[in-house]
Formats: C-alpha cells, structure tokens, sequence
C-alpha cells in the first residue's frame, strides 16, 4: 500500500476527499434502505426525505460539536473552514443528534417515532461501514502495530508510513455490517408488537462493538485520550446500556398493555397494522413488498384519455 494521506479526486485547485465520498455514501445507501423498509413496514416511504433533510444537517453538527468538545478543541478552530476541512466528526455524536432530530420530525408530523426509527436506525450500521474505508483513505483508525512479518497484510493490518497496524477501521466495517444484516433482516420479517426493538437493538449492537474497539484503537485516535477520559468509551458503554434498558422496558410495557412480551393476546398483535403518513392525500394501494399489504386494494389504473382514443380510431 502507498501512503494515501488525504486523496482525494482534484477540480482545480478544489480537492474532494475520499473520506467524504465515503460518507456520503454510506448516507445514500442508508437512506435508499430505509425507505424501502419503511414501504415493507407499512409507512409512508416518502417520509424518509423529510427525515433526510432535518436529521442529517442535524447529525453532521452534533458529530463535529461532539469531537471538539471531547478533543479539547479550541472554539476558534471548531467551524474553522481549514480545521473542518482537516477533518473531525465523530460517529457517537452524529448518531445522537440525527436521533434526537427525528424523534422532533416524528412529534411535529405525527408519525409514531418508534416506528420510523425501526426503518432508519438499523440502516445507520451499513453507513457506518461504508463511512469507515473513509479512514482507509486516510490512513487513520487503526490499532496496535504489528512486527510480525506473517500478519502483515491487507485487511489484518494497514500500512501506515512503512509499519504496519491492526485495521481497526476494517473489522469495525465488517462486524458492523453482520449486525446490519441481522437487524434488517430481522425488521424486514417481523411485524409484531412492540415497535422499537430494532431501533435499541442498534445500541446495543454498536455500543458494545465501540466499547470493545476504543481501547484497541491508536491511542492518537482515542477522544479524550489526552485528558485520561476515554470519552467516546465511556458513550459507548452508555450506549449498549440504553439499548438493553430501552428493549427491557418495551417488553414489559407490552406485556402489561397486551398480556404478552411480543405480540398480543388480547388484539392486533402487529405493530404496523395501520398505514401511516404524513401527507393529507396519500393512500396505501396492494404491495407485495408491503407486510399488509394484503388489506389494501390494487392501485387504481391510469385513466385513458378518451380525446385520444376517438382520435386515433377516426384514423
């Protein structure tokens, strides 16, 4: 491998890096994905645009804000054109602010909030992974350094200035991409009570996986690391605990509103029965990709011009 510090495609004299094409991408595909399971899960899929358009302006400040504060950045350098462009968001931050956001979108448009998080949440795990080959390019994120000649390949390690590393950035890409998958496959299968499962399951998945990788992490990429608070460590933790809390508390709210911990007992026991929306005049029509989609009628046929149809028959 070369020393690939900071590439990035050049227009001129303006270079955009690869670390931010590997963000973006990651956002597109998860926002692609989430607005398919919210069509599976009997949502408007429409709605992930409105989300899209608050939650992740919103995401991208909490992100930068929270790796400045823990870094111990001077306010000057934080919105700082040249010290944005060095780079510094920190995921942790972003995925507190990009919630913390949807749940006011979810408020304002009445939409229940736990289940449009079931549809966005889990997809944040894919944008991870793919945000993470962001640190690849710029040879960051990476673990302890490896001597041992028979290790030192790619992805085990990364070459970094003629030494080689463990590839932090890679396993936390792969494993966080086993976790996408159980969770939306998970998600995409099951339509019962309660909702929001998917959306503590993520916290738990993720907060456990920083909270394993921080300490293994270069100590140079540790927040808080200078100040002996492993701050972004200690989120994590927080994280996995909110999570299994969180799941804790919708299994028993469940079980004293409907006498069983998933499903019911006493009625529906789907918790996407009913379509939601949050525009006026849309309807939901039969979808195979829709799990009610069986209750909903065919969507109604164009209707053909008959102007048209007279004019072509007196040809």
């Amino acid at each position: 491998m070369h020393n690939l510090l900071n590439p990035g495609i050049t227009i001129g004299s303006f270079t955009i890096y690869y670390y931010a094409i590997a963000i973006v991408c990651g956002i597109l595909v998860a926002t692609f994905l989430s607005a398919l399971l919210m069509k599976r899960r009997n949502l408007s899929s429409d709605f992930i645009f409105t989300l899209f358009i608050f939650c992740i302006p919103t995401a991208l400040l909490c992100a930068r804000l929270y790796y400045c504060i823990t870094d111990g950045m001077s306010i000057g350098e934080w919105f700082r054109w040249e010290s944005i462009r060095r780079g510094g968001l920190s995921v942790l931050g972003g995925v507190i602010g990009g919630v913390g956001m949807g749940l006011i979108v979810c408020l304002v448009k009445k939409i229940s909030f736990l289940r449009a998080a079931d549809c966005v949440v889990p997809t944040i795990l894919i944008a991870q992974a793919i945000g993470r080959w962001g640190n690849f390019f710029n040879q960051e994120v990476y673990g302890a350094l490896i001597t041992d000649p028979a290790q030192q390949w790619f992805p085990w390690a990364v070459e970094i200035n003629g030494s080689w590393y463990h590839a932090l950035f890679f396993y936390e890409c792969v494993i966080n991409l086993i976790g996408f998958g159980l969770i939306y496959g998970a998600a995409w299968y099951w339509a019962k009570k309660p909702n929001g499962v998917f959306t503590f399951s993520y916290f738990v998945w993720y907060g456990i996986v920083r909270a394993l990788m921080e300490p293994l992490r270069n100590p140079s990429y540790i927040l808080g690391s200078e100040n002996d608070v492993m701050w972004s460590q200690i989120t994590a933790f927080l994280m996995a605990a909110f999570g299994l809390i969180g799941i804790g508390v919708l299994l028993f709210l469940n079980y004293k509103k409907e006498g069983a911990w998933i499903g019911s007992k006493k009625g529906d026991p789907c918790g996407i029965t009913h379509f939601q929306t949050p525009y006026k005049d849309e309807k939901p029509y039969y979808s195979k990709i829709n799990l009610m989609g069986d209750q909903y009628p065919p969507k109604p046929k164009e209707e053909k011009n008959k102007k048209g149809n007279e004019d072509s028959n007196e040809q």
